[in-house]
């Protein structure tokens, strides 16, 4: 493709003799941040259905992505052909179904077929089901997962009432250990609290980090309505106290306030 090359020469000028000072200092080390921020950038653009953004963050992503591998090339001796090969022939072995004479019943059988063709790619069989575990994944994506895989063997709950039951039941535990004090333990009943939010979460198939994602934005702008709103009424929020705040937080929010003693 016309511009996908006109790209790749671009990334060669600058990385070349007369080209950025920047650009040509950068490592492999040095673009991996880069890398996770233009990649976060992308997903906060997929949120918020901005089409006009997510065209310019996908470019900044496809910069990055390429300017990774112009530098690998000159680091570690890749090359653009080697990675596009060598992507390419993965991608057929695991969709044997699309190139190859194999039939699937849907796309759960898909996620099966492509661990076991990635595990005979890797030279032996899993060590136990859970032979991966995602650490390098942010923790709710990482709890999805997990949950998701241990769901394929019928470890699940029957239905999202058990769910919510264990939500009460971790909630109780976390009560628990706040009147012990003993932060340890308040720290694990926390994680299993979050873990099993995740999980009805996961029951409905609702991405529990974008879910996160979306509250905290509905929680800002909620409380820059009621910033304006103190102002309007002459408050300072810094000196205003809660007793005052909380009203005018039910009032943005659009909520009947409990009865208050």
């Amino acid at each position: 493709m016309k511009e996908l090359d006109e790209l790749v020469e671009l990334i060669d000028r600058l990385r070349g003799p007369d080209g950025c000072p920047w650009d040509r200092r950068q490592t492999l080390a040095t673009l991996r941040p880069c890398l996770r921020e233009e990649a976060c950038e992308v997903v906060a653009a997929i949120n918020a259905l901005d089409r006009e953004n997510l065209e310019e963050e996908l470019g900044d992503l496809l910069f990055g992505t390429l300017m990774l591998c112009r530098t690998a090339a000159e680091e570690a001796d890749i090359g653009w052909e080697g990675i596009c090969r060598g992507i390419t022939e993965k991608m057929i072995r695991r969709h044997p179904h699309v190139f190859a004479e194999v039939e699937v019943s849907g796309a759960d059988e898909v996620v099966v077929n492509w661990e076991g063709i990635k595990a005979e790619e890797k030279g032996h069989a899993p060590a136990g089901f859970f032979d991966e575990t995602w650490d390098h994944l942010p923790a709710l994506a990482r709890s999805q997962k997990v949950q998701k895989k241990a769901a394929r063997i019928g470890f699940d709950w029957k239905d999202p009432h058990g769910v919510v039951a264990k939500i009460r039941e971790e909630t109780a535990e976390v009560e628990v250990e706040i009147g012990r004090g003993d932060l340890k333990r308040l720290n694990e009943e926390i994680g299993d609290l979050l873990f099993s939010v995740v999980n009805l979460a996961r029951f409905f198939s609702i991405d529990a980090e974008t879910s996160l994602h979306e509250m905290v934005d509905r929680w800002v702008r909620r409380f820059q309505k009621m910033e304006q709103l103190a102002r309007a009424r002459g408050l300072e929020l810094a000196e205003a106290g809660l007793d005052r705040l909380d009203p005018l937080w039910d009032e943005v929010s659009g909520r009947t306030p409990p009865d208050r003693e």
